[in-house]
């Protein structure tokens, strides 16, 4: 694979505030606790005047500490949470059942994945599958899911999905995130085609590398340090930065968008 050449990295620039986006609307954020793209997601949705965010997360510690965290800043009249295991079909109904008191869904954001590093000739199926269900699986789960109460209200919703670029880049010990993301793109597209007719957009993102705590973790510097270097600006990106992306589409600004992947990178092939 080609490199462009290095660049020195550049900083982050200033946060940018909201500017009512999605004023009104009633957003359910899968995979929101944390401190990663869902959690930088919920809490832009927020700043963008949303009515409501429902987060769910399978960590029911994690998402409880989100929900005080959020609940504190916007109001517990505007935040919700429900454990959900996108795996799960009834966690699934659940969670956006949560939506329900705030007025139903308007806005999911697929955000679930599973991904980790495993050589193919090791990789045993239960490894494979597990990276399936929650990364493609998961996310056809949610979409169908809400879709279903888009069409039952009559509601024009919107579907943003998390797709990565590694969906179509070639990167070792990938295999199973990567064909999990190459889906996701393709679920996207196919979805949106199948939604149009009830006016329902399904577009997704496809980030190449935001920098959170746990990817710090589960990540060797090394590596870090190679993908910050492929990357046009020299750095990560902040989750906050997809997060608008997210907010982006899920806006009226992108009304005739639909069946589209938007790379957050400079790296499109």
């Amino acid at each position: 694979m080609t490199r462009p050449p290095t660049t020195p990295e550049q900083p982050v620039p200033e946060y940018v505030p909201g500017h009512d986006l999605l004023a009104g609307r009633v957003v359910v954020v899968t995979a929101a606790a944390g401190a990663g793209i869902g959690a930088a997601a919920a809490r832009k949705v927020l700043e963008e005047g949303a009515a409501a965010v429902v987060i769910g997360d399978a960590h029911e510690r994690r998402l409880g500490e989100a929900h005080r965290t959020l609940a504190e800043e916007f109001g517990e009249d505007r935040v919700g949470a429900r454990v959900c295991d996108v795996t799960d079909e009834e966690q699934v109904t659940a969670l956006l059942d949560a939506a329900e008191p705030f007025g139903g869904v308007d806005v999911l954001i697929n955000n679930a994945g599973l991904g980790g590093t495993d050589d193919l000739l090791e990789m045993p199926d239960e490894r494979w599958n597990l990276v399936l269900d929650v990364t493609l699986t998961g996310t056809m789960r949610c979409t169908r899911a809400a879709g279903r109460r888009f069409v039952a209200a009559g509601k024009k919703g919107v579907v943003v999905n998390n797709a990565s670029v590694v969906g179509w880049r070639a990167q070792e010990g990938q295999a199973h995130y990567a064909a999990a993301k190459a889906g996701v793109t393709a679920l996207t597209r196919s979805a949106a085609m199948d939604l149009a007719p009830h006016g329902i957009r399904v577009n997704a993102v496809s980030p190449s590398l935001a920098m959170h705590p746990f990817l710090e973790k589960v990540t060797s510097p090394e590596l870090l340090a190679e993908l910050k270097s492929a990357e046009a600006f020299g750095r990560a990106a902040a989750p906050w930065e997809i997060a608008n992306v997210m907010v982006f589409l899920a806006s009226d600004y992108a009304s005739y968008l639909t069946g589209e992947v938007l790379s957050a990178s400079s790296q499109h092939a």
